[in-house]
């Protein structure tokens, strides 16, 4: 949700941040013009109440004779003010349905463009020439299947395409990832928390996530009408909907969660292997802070997912995402991209976002500053996620077809360094 005395104070602030979403323009007009017929039937239902409310403390004060009259003059405007009342709401519910279509304004620091027009601000650690070592590396499903990891076959035969089953020292491996994210968070000031992976559909479309990405969300309808999460900061941004923190530092939480996306739009892209599936695990990490401080907070969050990747010991990059592949809650985004050697180019590992005010304005959660109530900011940005098995894979093979586990990990496996292929 925007703020809309902003938007009518400056429309053009608006129309040009839709324009670099590549998004549409003439939805701030629609928008401004239903805030304005919402108000004015809003107007004429508060006069019309109004004037019930004084005509109604006459009652006890008029004749017997002229009380007769005014029942049926009160009775009369009742019914006026049930149809304005009626008009206000439905003209409120029109407003609120353009109006939550409008994507957050976009940070002027963001690149202008599309999906392939992102800056690229840094690339770190060192990419291996295969080539040099003597031998062709093996892409990660073919590693997953020697080491009996990953079984694509049965995943379809019990769900579908894009399932799969991960055993052994990979399923070993993707925990030991995950605790690793969760303890990084915590040792960095973020609470471990396990969030549902149900939540209702105004918390859904509290994050944004129904604007665009609708149709990557698994939907539950009757009888229970909920949606499966596709990253634990949905629920982490619906935790404390409707309610007023104290900020006098920032909230943050570090979130585990299995994760459902249907991928609707990514059909036939990815199908080999583990990159793009329907079920994964991640850690997310969630901050809710002064809106003042959220861009120094961003930073610190990407600080924190280029730690983790380096603890990876993986050769990866940054990029800033451009306007027009931005989301629509995110201002802001940075995503680090890991090296796929079989690929031979860098695949998104993490992103991390700075939604400043827009997801608390949809969801209603504010912080005291003095004495006014202001909404807050929001942040997310992945700490650890299954897709970063893939990658771990493809830049972690030997020669003789061991994989070395990355030293960060070894600790949550009884200090194993090697997974090894099948006999």
């Amino acid at each position: 949700m925007i703020d809309m005395q902003l938007l009518r104070d400056d429309p053009d602030l608006f129309r040009v941040s839709q324009g670099r979403r590549k998004e549409s323009v003439e939805l701030v007009d629609e928008v401004l013009a239903l805030d304005k017929l919402r108000r004015e039937a809003l107007s004429r239902w508060e006069e019309a109440r109004a004037e019930q409310k004084d005509r109604s403390a006459l009652f006890g004060k008029v004749s017997r004779e002229e009380k007769e009259k005014l029942t049926g003059q009160l009775k009369a405007l009742a019914e006026k003010v049930d149809l304005l009342k009626a008009d206000a709401d439905r003209a409120e519910e029109k407003w609120k349905e353009s109006a939550w279509q409008l994507s957050n304004l976009v940070s002027k620091l963001s690149p202008d463009g599309g999906e392939d027009d992102y800056k690229v601000v840094e690339k770190v650690g060192q990419i291996r020439d295969f080539e040099e070592e003597g031998f062709e590396p093996l892409d990660h499903l073919a590693l997953g299947e020697k080491c009996g990891g990953i079984d694509m076959a049965r995943g379809a035969k019990v769900s579908g395409a894009r399932f799969y089953f991960l055993t052994g020292d990979l399923a070993r491996m993707e925990m030991a990832l995950e605790m690793l994210g969760l303890d990084f968070g915590r040792e960095n000031g973020f609470t471990p928390t396990i969030t549902p992976t149900l939540v209702r559909p105004e918390i859904m479309a509290g994050t944004g996530f129904l604007n665009q990405h609708a149709e990557e969300i698994y939907r539950l309808r009757e009888p229970d009408d909920q949606y499966l999460v596709g990253t634990s900061e949905v629920a982490l941004a619906g935790m404390h909907a409707d309610e007023i923190l104290d900020l006098d530092k920032p909230l943050k939480y570090c979130g585990f969660s299995t994760c459902y996306r249907r991928e609707a739009g990514a059909a036939g892209k990815d199908t080999h292997g583990i990159i793009r599936v329907h079920q994964f695990n991640k850690v997310e990490m969630f901050v809710y802070c002064r809106p003042e401080e959220s861009e120094k907070i961003h930073e610190e969050m990407l600080e924190m997912e280029k730690s983790m990747l380096s603890k990876m010991e993986l050769p990866f990059r940054v990029i800033d995402i451009a306007a027009g592949d931005l989301g629509s809650s995110a201002s802001r985004k940075f995503d680090c991209e890991g090296w796929m050697p079989t690929q031979g180019r860098y695949r998104e590992l993490t992103s991390t976002s700075n939604c400043t005010q827009y997801q608390a304005r949809r969801l209603q959660i504010r912080y005291r500053n003095g004495e006014k109530n202001e909404y807050c900011a929001t942040l997310n940005g992945t700490l650890a996620t299954t897709r970063w098995l893939a990658c771990i894979l493809e830049n972690h093979q030997l020669k003789d077809g061991r994989v070395e586990i990355p030293s960060a990990l070894r600790s949550y496996m009884d200090g194993q360094e090697f997974i090894l292929p099948l006999l």
